[in-house]
C-alpha cells in the first residue's frame, strides 16, 4: 500500500495487522481520486473509519488543505500516526480517536462543513445509513459537500433519500463500490 500521487508519491504506508481493516487497493484508490481530483485543492476532507489513513493521506498529498481522520481502533490509530510521519503530512492533519458518530457530534461544534466526507465502514453493518442520518442535519455536511461511501457491491442506497441525499454517481469494482452522494437540492449544481 502506497501513496499514488502528489507530494508524498510512492511513499509506502503501514497497515494495521489482522483482518479488522480492509485497505483500499491502489487501483480502487486511483480510480476514486481520478473522479474527485478537481475537488481536492485546499478542500477540507473528512476520513471516517480511516483505518490506516491511506485515503485521507492521499487527499493531503494531492492538495487537500486539511484532513480529519476518525478511527477508534488503537492499532489503526498508530498506523495513521506513523503514516502521517512517513509522508510528512502531519501539519494538515487532525486525528480523532473515537467512533464516527461521536466524531460527528464533536465536529458539530466547529460549525464548518467539510468539502468531501469519505466513509469506509465495515460492510453490511448499517453504519453507512446511520452516518447519512447523522449528516442530514449536521453543519459538518454543507449544502455543497460531497459524501462518498465505500460499501459492499450489493448495498442498497435508496434510504439515502430519506435523509435528504441523492446518489449522483456510483463506481463499481469487483466486490465493492463507491457511491457519491449530494444533498438533493444540489445534485444538479456540481
Amino acid at each position: 500500500m502506497r501513496v499514488i500521487a502528489g507530494s508524498a508519491r510512492r511513499i509506502m504506508l503501514a497497515a494495521p495487522p489482522g483482518l479488522a481493516t480492509r485497505p483500499t487497493t491502489d487501483r480502487t484508490k486511483e480510480t476514486l481520486f481520478n473522479i474527485i481530483s478537481r475537488e481536492l485543492t485546499d478542500c477540507r476532507f473528512l476520513d471516517l473509519f480511516a483505518g490506516s489513513g491511506a485515503i485521507g493521506i492521499e487527499a493531503l498529498s494531492r492538495g487537500a488543505g486539511q484532513a480529519v481522520f476518525v478511527e477508534q481502533d488503537r492499532a489503526a490509530l498508530s498506523c495513521i500516526e506513523e503514516n502521517l510521519k512517513r509522508t510528512r503530512l502531519k501539519d494538515g492533519a487532525k486525528v480523532l480517536a473515537m467512533d464516527a458518530a461521536g466524531a460527528l457530534q464533536y465536529l458539530k461544534a466547529d460549525g464548518k462543513p467539510f468539502d468531501i466526507i469519505f466513509m469506509d465502514p465495515p460492510y453490511r453493518t448499517g453504519w453507512t445509513e446511520r452516518i447519512l442520518q447523522l449528516l442530514a442535519d449536521s453543519p459538518v455536511c454543507g449544502a455543497h459537500s460531497l459524501v462518498i461511501a465505500e460499501e459492499a457491491l450489493e448495498t442498497d442506497f435508496t434510504s439515502a433519500e430519506e435523509f435528504g441525499f441523492e446518489v449522483s454517481r456510483e463506481k463499481e469494482y469487483r466486490t465493492s463500490k463507491h457511491v457519491f452522494l449530494m444533498r438533493k437540492e444540489n445534485t444538479g449544481s456540481r
